[in-house]
């Protein structure tokens, strides 16, 4: 750590470039600039002039989403999906290079709607079509804090459109099984004044059904217990919501900018699980059916407010920034359980669980930059504070007269309450032509204070970290450059890791947090080549990263085979690997864009008394075939495999999805467009854990192949008669979207 502090320091002593030099992005098409009214594709003739847009910028990848076909029908997880690297499982679970603790955040700032529980119904409910590009930063400067997560950040740009006039556009989507959704967007742009935002509203219908095999084994005798479990579960998810942006010119150097993005849904779920058990000696234990139903319901919103100020030097810019963004999350479930053989620790026939979590994050920023002689310093302030609760009651419902009573071994309430105060310092400095370097030191304060209403017990604890990040940039040619970059991060416990309430799932299956977590550190290296190949852009990635005092999931058995889900520090990890993008046109129609990542991980076994250690090889890629047929019929084949990834107690065994998408231009401004969502029928996650006193193999099937159909229409005086650029052939970014020009949308800043 202090290695690392202090290799930070001396870095940002040396420090980095106000600009450098960038070959055109990988997968990225050169980029047509007209002016301010692009002429309609049916005007018999138009001036162009074209030019190089750079994408990829010293600390992040920039991925252009709005070419996508299928945008105007995907939600955000599907397009993060398509991100090199990136995974988003069936839950919601985000991994980027095969970690977990991915941190999204929105317009370079992170929000409530993207943190814990929230994540997931917000990713799955807001639009694709609302997105400007997706940044990725594997290796965080010291302008990003570390709440949520401490890992790399997905930072999602939404959508901002500038041109002079107004713009609009409404896509309409229709599936199997009742799955629909509307999406609608507009912008009004004049003198001093822009408007723009958008509403949305979706229906969506998740199935899912698995299979899981568990056995127990003695730690004295070797003997083992075995059980088995087979579930279904039917879910309805209805979604509406909004988001909206102003800003007004106060003059020639002050902007003050409002946003608003607000979503709510409400779900219903039916539910049905078999479990059967057996004790060592082979005689059944427990054997029943539990029928359940979960009424949910999630409310997430974000406000902010920007000031932006042009000093007097050319580039000198101040930036402060406002935001306070919350999420709730509701659920009443209900269960009626049938009994063959009772088990032991049988709860009641019918019980009653009624769960809520709250989280709320109040973030004032500020920015300051100022160019000096070859270079460009920037430093800045964060003060932060975040509020959980966790509320769980747990009701007994007597069979015969229907009443409830509340059992208060199983009830309690959490609440946890983190406060952030952050300086940062960086430097950019233009060595010459060739050499570009940047370093930069964060200084964050963390006050964490937590309180088990339930049992009226207080803890609290407090943090101070030296964050150093350094970047390197060297062109080679004009059509290549040398990037390396080191970052060290924090990963801080959330709300959830630290509550050591025992929440009760059924017999076998309870949770709680440890409140004696210790913050896990990682430290991360990458050395990346960008080029052209002919007509292919090319970029090839080797990292490596090291994690230690982890945290992981562990799951221990009590008395009666009742499994305890719970959170350690779990040693060190390493991995590393080679990631690589390339992309381009085959032919004048076809176009061929893929990613892969070859990666290495091993770390220390959970639950294994000789400290063995867990190694995997995998693969990972994703290809997207387009074929342009004619200028009004555009096809798009997403490939999609994911490969084998480590966990605290075991692992994931490799996955392989495929989607389809056809577009046809009914008019200029309207479409068809079609998709077909895991074409194979091959979605599914098979887990298997292997301890010392535990084995077990899961199997998880969702959803399977869907189809939706639906019209897209743009009108308004935006450039093309409204339609969002789409190149022919669609541009790269792996599979089926490129690198586009970066930033902050709306000018957010550099972000936290």
């Amino acid at each position: 750590m202090k290695t690392a502090i202090a290799l930070g320091a001396l870095l940002a002593c040396v420090s980095a470039a106000a600009q450098e030099t960038s070959p055109t992005p990988p997968a990225a098409a050169a980029a047509p600039v007209t002016g301010q009214n692009q002429a309609s594709a049916d005007s018999p003739a138009t001036v162009t002039v074209t030019t190089k847009r750079n994408a990829n910028r010293i600390d992040r990848q920039v991925y252009d989403v709005k070419a996508d076909p299928a945008s105007s029908n995907d939600t955000v997880a599907d397009t993060l999906n398509k991100v090199p690297s990136v995974a988003v499982d069936a839950d919601g679970g985000i991994t980027l290079r095969g970690k977990s603790n991915v941190q999204v955040y929105i317009d370079g700032k992170p929000s409530a709607m993207m943190q814990g529980d929230n994540r997931a119904a917000a990713i799955n409910a807001l639009p694709a079509a609302d997105l400007e590009s997706v940044e990725v930063i594997n290796n965080p400067g010291a302008q990003f804090g570390n709440e949520g997560g401490g890992g790399p950040i997905l930072n999602l740009v939404m959508r901002r459109e500038r041109t002079p006039g107004g713009f609009a556009s409404v896509n309409a989507n229709a599936g199997t099984e009742g799955r629909f959704n509307v999406n609608s967007f507009g912008s009004y742009t004049t003198g001093r004044m822009s408007v723009q935002g958008g509403v949305f509203g979706r229906r969506d219908k998740r199935e899912s059904s698995g299979e899981t095999v568990r056995e127990r084994i003695d730690p004295v005798s070797g003997g083992v217990a075995r059980s088995t479990s087979a579930s279904n579960s039917d879910t309805e998810n209805n979604t509406v919501g909004m988001t909206g942006n102003f800003s007004y010119n106060l003059g020639e150097k002050d902007v003050i900018a409002a946003s608003v993005m607000a979503s709510g849904t409400d779900s219903d779920t039916v539910s049905s699980e078999r479990y059967q058990g057996t004790n060592a000696a082979g005689i059944a234990e427990s054997d029943y059916l539990r029928q359940a139903t979960r009424d949910g319901r999630n409310r997430n919103y974000s406000l902010s407010t920007r000031f932006d100020h042009k000093g007097d030097t050319q580039g000198e810019n101040f930036k402060m920034d406002l935001r306070v963004s919350g999420a709730t999350n509701e659920g009443d479930l209900r269960n009626a359980t049938g009994y063959t053989v009772r088990p032991v620790t049988a709860q009641g026939a019918l019980t009653r669980q009624n769960n809520e979590t709250e989280n709320r994050i109040v973030d004032f920023t500020g920015d300051y930059e100022l160019p000096v002689e070859n270079g460009m310093f920037r430093t800045g302030y964060k003060l932060a504070r975040t509020s959980s609760v966790f509320d769980n009651a747990y009701l007994d419902i007597d069979e015969a007269t229907l009443a409830e009573r509340l059992n208060t071994g199983r009830t309690n309430r959490f609440e946890l309450d983190e406060t952030t105060a952050a300086l940062y310092a960086s430097y950019q400095w233009r060595i010459n032509s060739d050499w570009s370097v940047q370093g930069g030191l964060r200084a964050e304060y963390t006050d964490v204070d937590m309180f088990q209403a339930t049992t009226n017990i207080r803890a609290g604890n407090s943090y101070l970290d030296a964050i150093p990040s350094a970047f390197v940039t060297y062109g080679l040619s004009d059509d290549t450059t040398l990037r390396l970059n080191y970052a060290h991060r924090i990963r801080r416990p959330g709300a959830g890791d630290l509550n050591p309430f025992v929440v009760y799932r059924d017999e076998f299956n309870v949770s709680s947090g440890n409140p004696d977590l210790r913050p896990s550190d990682s430290d991360s290296l990458e050395l990346g080549v960008e080029t052209k190949l002919g007509k292919v852009d090319t970029t090839v990635r080797l990292y490596a990263r090291r994690d230690t005092d982890l945290i992981n999931e562990r799951r221990v058995f009590l008395a009666n085979n009742v499994l305890l889900t719970t959170k350690e520090n779990a040693g060190s990890s390493n991995s590393g690997g080679l990631e690589f993008t390339f992309g381009g046109k085959v032919t004048d129609k076809l176009s061929i864009n893929a990613s892969g990542n070859l990666a290495y991980s091993e770390q220390d076994v959970l639950g294994s008394a000789s400290e063995d250690k867990r190694t995997a090889t995998s693969l990972s890629g994703r290809a997207r075939i387009g074929y342009q047929y004619d200028r009004n019929n555009t096809f798009q084949l997403m490939l999609n495999a994911q490969g084998k990834t480590l966990f605290g107690e075991g692992y994931r065994q490799p996955t392989r999805t495929a989607d389809f998408t056809y577009r046809h231009n009914l008019t200029p401004a309207l479409s068809l467009v079609l998709n077909v969502n895991d074409l194979f029928d091959s979605s599914k996650i098979e887990t298997v854990t292997e301890t010392d006193l535990l084995r077990e193999y899961s199997i998880r099937r969702n959803n399977g192949r869907t189809f939706t159909v639906g019209l897209s229409y743009r009108f308004g005086s935006f450039g093309n008669n409204g339609q969002r650029p789409m190149r022919p052939g669609g541009p790269g970014m792996g599979p089926g979207m490129g690198p586009g020009p970066g930033g902050f949308g709306g000018g957010g800043g550099p972000g936290r």
